[in-house]
């Protein structure tokens, strides 16, 4: 189905995209955000977000599959900084 550049791209997208997902867990369960960067997370979402639209340009699969999760993870985590301001 995809050639062998493409699953590693796929498995790579996979393994950054979901690293994020600990701390999500984590800011869910505790409701603390006291330790989390707003300036990284602001910078994250852009990021991701353009890199989305780079990848939506391009056609290139890992680079949306990848980074149209990490926009909601990164854009959730950034929610909830935003909703507990730092507790």
């Amino acid at each position: 189905m995809f050639d062998p550049v493409t699953i590693l791209g796929l498995v790579a997208a996979s393994l950054t995209t979901f690293a994020g997902l600990p701390q999500l867990i984590k800011t869910w369960k505790t409701k603390s955000t006291k330790d989390i960067s707003l300036l990284l997370f602001l910078m994250m979402f852009v990021g991701v977000i353009l890199w989305l639209i780079y990848g939506s340009l391009t056609g290139d699969v890992p680079l949306i599959a990848g980074n149209g999760i990490s926009a909601l993870l990164v854009g959730a985590i950034l929610a909830l900084k935003l909703r507990y301001n730092g507790n």
